[in-house]
């Protein structure tokens, strides 16, 4: 009997949490539009809600690889690329056929979103048999493989179909009037602008609604078992290489949505290496690390903050990284250090005091 009455009040608070979670991405967006229509914010601001959603987006999918599963993966910003791409050329060949904006680009997610599945389950067999650091070095050659044969790629279509070639566009032999849709390193161009703030957040509230259920399903607990403990899980009858692969497809799906929602936000989508490269995944990972491994809330709020921190400072000039950095140093040794998770423990039991005296 108590452990029904345990168990009830578990699962209470687990969906106490998770409503609290969905509420804060709402009560932001109610604000943020509230502010946009009273002209509050400035352009330079607007212009980062979509990234910032994105941002949101790539993180919580990250905590799910490196917080859940507990595998240390620098490739993120590889799957990113494929779901960009693939879903920026459906849209260039769509656009006619196509030509409702709403169709289209849900077409699109949904193509950017299976492509980085795809790609995420071809790594994923042979590289999760990896661990710890070796894991890291593959993955992030894999993302690296990604950004520099994008940018060798050069691909048209006309009346005969698509050409590709590896050389130039010239090469391709297109007709006159033939169109060149990726040009190499200088990417896609003429990508429809379909993203939106309204649909970044929708897409933030889906992914949460994938991971959360995910974490607290028994899938969930198979993952976080293996990751607290391979042996024992294998001895217990789980299937290992089946939930690890599963939770990293997972991620790499949601962050091929990701790399949809950030190409349908520009009208130039080049494979550059501040986009794809080795310096976006670190950014991914340090927005999960400091809003804390396995926490999903954290890993949200961290992205938005550390997002807009250095067009806050912008008006520093010269000092704006300088204090970007001591302010992230400062916030990973609150997290991070004995003393820190102390002061954090005592706040939090000051809190649950207050309300156990208001109860």
């Amino acid at each position: 009997m108590n452990g029904m009455k345990t168990k009830t009040h578990n699962l209470s608070r687990t969906t106490k949490s998770n409503i609290i979670t969905y509420g804060i991405v709402v009560a932001a967006y109610i604000i943020v539009e509230i502010f946009l229509r009273a002209g509050m914010v400035s352009s330079l601001l607007e212009g980062l809600l979509v990234p910032l959603c994105m941002y949101v987006i790539l993180a919580v999918s990250l905590n799910l690889t490196v917080g859940i599963s507990g595998e240390l993966s620098l490739g993120h910003a590889g799957f990113m690329c494929v779901g960009a791409f693939s879903s920026a050329f459906f849209s260039r060949c769509m656009e006619e056929m196509i030509p409702a904006a709403g169709i289209r680009f849900t077409l699109a997610i949904l193509i950017g979103t299976v492509f980085a599945a795809l790609f995420g389950i071809l790594i994923g067999v042979p590289v999760l048999r990896l661990k710890g650091d070796y894991l890291a070095i593959v993955t992030l050659a894999f993302g690296e493989i990604i950004k520099n044969v994008v940018n060798v790629i050069y691909l048209g279509r006309d009346s005969r179909g698509f050409h590709i070639s590896t050389k130039d566009s010239i090469s391709l032999g297109l007709e006159q009037g033939g169109d060149v849709i990726i040009k190499g390193p200088q990417g896609i161009t003429g990508t429809p602008n379909d993203s939106t703030f309204l649909i970044g957040v929708v897409l933030i509230l889906i992914t949460l609604f994938i991971v959360i259920n995910l974490i607290n399903s028994r899938t969930g607990r198979a993952i976080m078992a293996i990751r607290d403990n391979r042996i024992a899980a294998e001895s217990i009858g789980i299937n290992v290489t089946k939930y690890k692969l599963l939770a990293f497809s997972v991620s790499a799906a949601l962050a091929g949505t990701a790399g949809v929602l950030y190409a349908h936000n520009l009208s130039t989508l080049q494979a550059q290496p501040k986009n794809f490269g080795y310096n976006m995944s670190i950014t991914i990972l340090v927005f999960v690390v400091l809003g804390g491994i396995g926490n999903i809330r954290g890993s949200m709020i961290a992205a938005v903050v550390l997002t807009l921190l250095p067009e806050l400072l912008r008006g520093l000039n010269d000092y704006r990284m300088l204090i970007y950095a001591v302010i992230l140093i400062a916030t990973m040794i609150f997290t991070s250090s004995p003393g820190g998770q102390e002061i954090q423990e005592r706040i939090k039991l000051f809190f649950e005091r207050k309300k156990t005296k208001e109860a």
